[in-house]
């Protein structure tokens, strides 16, 4: 019986999926980064909203050369919607953690999303975690915390918004897999950053009628902060953040296309590289014994994983060609 295994080849095109998560957790920890700097002195929906309106345009852009604006109000853009405001929550309640808690512990915490993502791609999507991912995993999240090293800070508050940015991060790229076989990369995409401004609006709104004054908690204040105009180098970085981010969602969107969730998940741990690089750079941060243990282990994870895939694909079709050369 002939048959096409295009699609399939498309699919799951795993290495295409690393190099997709790892450019998009760079290109993401960067605005991580910028985001943490500005939130001292602005609110998080003027940051937001300046970055959406930059972003918005790039994305329209991308969604008119590589799909059509129609993709947008398509079959699935109802879901990708509903993605896109589970994933809103899930980031202004990270962004709103490391106003107030040092950006290792937030990090840290967050990084049990690859768990939430095994956990959920079984009842929501039908994939089997395989045993070597579960092990790759957890090695990976033992790595991080190794390499993150976090101190009483996880024990602040505002550590419940990294936790529920873990779970709601990891439901909606769960979801995401769905999305994707109905609606382009740049479409969703689209769909999330709009959905970003829409929740940046309405808290803008909020928070101009009812001013709360002064609070003491980082994370309220940049929650509740009035807006006032940016210095030329901040309204820089905050424009900056909207095209980075923009490019961003794409390619994340992209390598949850290309392999199951559960595959491509631990590769987000590359987000410890770009810590390490960036904290260096820009606050000076030097990398101790225990980033350089922890950053081992879950570099060997992710390899292993990668490894122990090819080798059960490869396993498959040795099998399958002598099933057909039995039949």
């Amino acid at each position: 019986m002939a048959f096409s295994m295009t699609s399939q080849t498309t699919a799951d095109n795993k290495l295409l999926a690393v190099l997709y998560a790892c450019g998009a957790v760079g290109i993401a920890s960067s605005g991580d980064t910028v985001v943490k700097w500005l939130s001292g002195s602005y609110p998080v929906h003027q940051v937001l909203v300046i970055r959406c309106l930059i972003g918005i345009p790039i994305l329209a852009f991308i969604v008119h050369k590589n799909a059509s604006f129609a993709s947008l109000i398509g079959p699935g853009a109802g879901l990708s919607v509903t993605r896109g405001l589970i994933m809103s929550s899930a980031y202004l309640a990270f962004i709103l953690s490391i106003a107030a808690m040092p950006m290792a512990d937030s990090v840290a915490i967050y990084f049990a999303m690859p768990l939430f993502v095994a956990v959920l791609a079984g009842p929501m999507l039908g994939e089997r975690v395989r045993l070597h991912r579960w092990i790759a995993i957890i090695g990976g999240f033992i790595g991080v915390i190794i390499m993150i090293n976090p101190g009483s800070g996880v024990l602040e508050p505002a550590a419940l918004l990294a936790l529920y940015s873990a779970l709601g991060y990891a439901f909606s790229q769960t979801l995401a897999r769905r999305v994707v076989r109905n609606v382009p990369p740049a479409a969703m995409a689209f769909h999330t950053n709009a959905t970003y401004l829409l929740v940046a609006s309405l808290l803008a709104v909020i928070f101009t009628m009812f001013d709360v004054g002064a609070v003491q908690h980082r994370s309220l204040a940049f929650l509740t902060r009035p807006w006032h105009w940016p210095s030329a180098i901040d309204l820089a970085a905050m424009l900056l953040l909207g095209s980075t981010v923009a490019i961003a969602m794409v390619l994340f969107g992209m390598a949850y296309k290309s392999a199951e969730s559960s595959f491509v998940a631990p590769f987000e741990y590359s987000a410890m590289f770009w810590a390490v690089v960036l904290g260096l750079l820009v606050f000076g941060d030097v990398p101790g014994l225990t980033t350089l243990w922890g950053g081992t282990i879950v570099l060997a994870a992710g390899l292993f994983m990668l490894w122990a895939d090819r080798r059960v694909d490869r396993l498959k079709r040795d099998a399958m060609k002598i099933e057909s050369l039995n039949a």
